[in-house]
């Protein structure tokens, strides 16, 4: 008879190891866990073209801002940079300043130069060929134009205006930096005498 008891209990012994496989196929289910990580993968691909595709149409609407952007620069004064110079050697400080200008990476048909008193060479030169053959190079706008301030009128508009305050009447600073006011789009250069300049600019311009 005590044989009897001892069998049922290695029966449930036997029941044991089976409930422990049963215990080791539950460790199997946590891994399909990365399974999803997998599936997330292909995720940031049809999701990223998801997102991005609503946020085009919001750039758009910025595109659509931008040319108001440049219409506001337009309107806005450009940027007064003086250079301390005599009026003998304004015209040397302007030359400097174009050559700076060019070097930083400016078109030469971005840069405008205006004189009150003797004209450069270049306008001196060129003008001896007739006006007609000078003003269709500034017209060509394919180089830096030199002009004197008394014509400031007659120019275009450029990104960058140089002016040398190198002589002239007394009052031909005071007339030549409102009109290259005019002309720059984004940048005054002053090359003359800081007092006279500084009045001339304290004055309105």
């Amino acid at each position: 008879m005590p044989l009897i008891p001892e069998e049922p209990q290695i029966h449930e012994s036997a029941q044991g190891p089976r409930a422990t496989p049963a215990a080791g196929r539950t460790a199997p289910t946590p891994r399909p866990v990365p399974g999803p990580r997998s599936a997330a993968s292909p995720r940031p691909g049809h999701p990223g073209p998801g997102p991005a595709r609503p946020t085009p149409p919001q750039r758009t609407h910025n595109n659509a801002g931008k040319p108001r952007q440049p219409q506001l620069e337009n309107r806005s004064l450009p940027q007064i940079q003086l250079i301390p110079a005599s009026a003998d050697g304004a015209l040397d400080a302007a030359g400097e300043a174009v050559d700076l200008l060019l070097d930083s990476g400016r078109s030469p048909g971005d840069l405008l130069v205006f004189t009150t008193g003797e004209q450069h060479p270049w306008a001196a030169h060129e003008l001896s060929f007739g006006e007609a053959a000078y003003w269709a190079q500034h017209d060509a706008g394919d180089d830096v134009f030199y002009a004197d301030a008394a014509m400031a009128d007659r120019a275009a508009t450029r990104p960058v205006v140089v002016v040398a305050v190198n002589g002239g009447p007394d009052d031909a600073a005071g007339q030549a930096l409102p009109a290259a006011l005019k002309k720059a789009a984004a940048l005054l250069i002053v090359c003359g005498d800081p007092k006279r300049i500084n009045a001339e600019l304290a004055a309105g311009v």
